[in-house]
């Protein structure tokens, strides 16, 4: 029972510190994946309550809050940490497995946070972690890369610590509850969620820092950090209406950024913006059912992101490149790659008897049932749109298209282990959704396969294949070329920086003109001084006393009248 008493960050991060002493690999191996089992045994005994309360600075801190939306949360990212470990288990890399460790037990602990510093410590332990996972493939592109993410996701934590401590003053309390946004704190705790879940103009860190990692490291990061900034969304701020708007927008986006991606796992970080749009809209809605949604959306979406994430990966692997333009035709030496692919992509595209389907659908009723059409058409019509991105093209692209001439070895036998893992989770959740159901924070009372739900979605599906299908015959879809897309963090990576050395130059040269001008204005006046006061000057001549006489005379006058006037 006294493991009950050990936070379950603790143990990630205890095995953190115990890992770099091991001196074996399969030492470290089993390591990594005994913690997330013990750890996942840990969340599901543990009964509701909070548990290690502490005091810090007279603040007074709960370390583990646990009820059934930080559970459920808990329990996929220790599913998650061990898949994600389990796929990396060929890496001799120390960085990387005490990383991976530090970041999943940040993110699990951030998870059980009762309040805001507790949140914020842990906040910042998933950055700091993180980044390294990018570093560790030893690049100067990938140095430059995790630099640019480090700013943005330490900055995310500032953002938080400031919004935390103008909380506490306007409320005397640091716990974390639903929040109403209408105070500068709100706002910023606001603004920190957003940046961490990618909110559109704050999204590009993703893109830019998940392609650039290692090819496990891209596997664990797809799981933690936004779908923290989910949980922390959903915990609060659910039924805040603009997240309604800024998901629909999310869920839109991405996907014609996606569609001329040439990098597939670029293509999987724009499809990872977008599906996280589906969930903001949730906790946007904020009812019990959309809730749901959001939940069992985020842990669905952890299992079949991470499936896609492997099967690229494991191209990338033996292939050296994940580049749609130099791949296809490699279900012939990689059949089960691509058939795990097949089951990622058929998730994510909620085909009936897969897991997005029976997690989507939540979300989806219940934006019809409070009444947002509008928003309602979007989400369907983002819905077709990842079919195409990530449904079709991944797969096509990666194994089917052409004949690349590539004929690489299957993916290590680790590597197929977690891929074939999730692929089962994705299919059994899909075909019997009940035992997550009963996870969820409220009492579901949906059934995902109706009539309507199975002919509405295959309809949907289908049309979509078949518009896929005539672009492709029709030379209208986007051709897979090697070339560079750009985003909005152009603005920030190229337009400004040239704006700022533009601003420069335009300063300085300002400067240097006032400068010579005030020069030149003092050197006048100072030669003129010396003209007149200088040795050779008029006021250094030989005064007559009757001049003297007459101007102190004039002098005394002035004075006179002076006072006289004062007076």
């Amino acid at each position: 029972m006294m493991i009950e008493l050990i936070p379950t960050a603790f143990l990630y991060i205890a095995a953190a510190l115990i890992l770099p002493l091991l001196p074996q690999t399969r030492a470290r191996g089993a390591l990594l994946l005994l913690v997330p089992l013990l750890a996942a045994w840990q969340v599901w005994m543990l009964p509701e309550g909070i548990y290690a309360r502490t005091e810090f600075f007279g603040l007074n801190l709960e370390l583990m809050r646990v009820d059934k939306l930080s559970r459920v949360f808990a329990l996929i990212f220790c599913l998650a940490a061990f898949l994600g470990n389990l796929y990396a288990w060929h890496v001799n890399d120390r960085v990387q497995q005490v990383a991976a460790l530090v970041y999943a037990g940040s993110a699990i602990g951030a998870v059980f946070a009762g309040d805001l510093m507790t949140l914020f410590f842990y906040w910042e332990g998933t950055a700091i972690a993180s980044v390294f996972l990018i570093w560790a493939r030893r690049t100067e592109g990938a140095y430059h890369t995790g630099m640019r993410y480090l700013i943005i996701q330490v900055g995310s934590g500032v953002i938080l610590l400031a919004g935390a401590a103008l909380y506490w003053r306007e409320t005397g309390s640091m716990t974390f509850e639903t929040m109403t946004l209408g105070s500068p704190a709100t706002w910023l705790i606001f603004l920190s969620f957003g940046i961490k879940c990618a909110f559109p103009l704050l999204h590009n860190w993703l893109q830019d820092s998940y392609p650039a990692a290692t090819v496990t490291g891209t596997v664990i990061l797809s799981a933690f950090t936004t779908k923290l900034a989910v949980y922390a969304l959903a915990r609060g701020f659910a039924g805040t209406e603009i997240l309604i708007y800024i998901g629909a927008i999310m869920t839109l986006f991405p996907i014609f950024f996606a569609e001329i991606e040439n990098d597939l796992r670029r293509v999987l970080a724009y499809s990872l913006n977008n599906q996280l749009g589906f969930m903001v809209v949730g906790i946007g809605v904020g009812t019990e059912m959309a809730l749901n949604g959001t939940v069992s959306h985020a842990f669905a979406h952890i299992l079949y992101k991470a499936l896609l994430f492997m099967s690229v990966g494991a191209v990338l692997y033996r292939t050296g490149t994940s580049k749609a333009s130099e791949l296809g035709g490699l279900y012939r030496t990689m059949p089960k790659t691509a058939l795990f692919c097949l089951v990622g992509a058929a998730s994510i595209s909620a085909f009936p008897l897969f897991s997005g389907f029976v997690t989507k659908s939540l979300i989806l009723d219940a934006t019809a049932s409070q009444h947002y059409p509008i928003i309602w058409g979007v989400l369907v019509f983002a819905s077709a749109g990842v079919l195409s991105h990530s449904g079709i093209k991944i797969p096509f692209f990666t194994f089917f298209y052409h004949d690349s001439g590539l004929r690489p070895k299957e993916a290590p036998a680790h590597m197929l282990w977690a891929m074939g893992i999730t692929a089962a989770l994705c299919i059994t959740i899909g075909i019997y959704p009940d035992p997550l159901y009963a996870l969820l924070p409220y009492e579901v009372v949906f059934h995902p396969y109706t009539i309507g739900h199975v002919a509405g979605q295959l309809q949907l599906l289908f049309f979509a294949l078949l518009a896929f299908g005539v672009l492709m015959r029709t030379g209208i879809h986007p051709p897979e070329i090697r070339a560079v897309n750009l985003d909005f963090d152009w603005i920030y990576r190229r337009a400004l920086p040239r704006l700022i050395a533009w601003l420069a130059v335009v300063v300085t040269r300002l400067w240097h003109a006032h400068s010579a001008f005030w020069q030149r204005r003092m050197l006048g006046i100072y030669q003129r001084l010396y003209a007149s006061h200088g040795p050779e000057g008029r006021m250094a001549q030989v005064w007559p006393t009757g001049s003297m006489v007459l101007w102190i005379a004039v002098l005394l006058g002035v004075t006179l009248v002076v006072s006289f006037l004062k007076f």
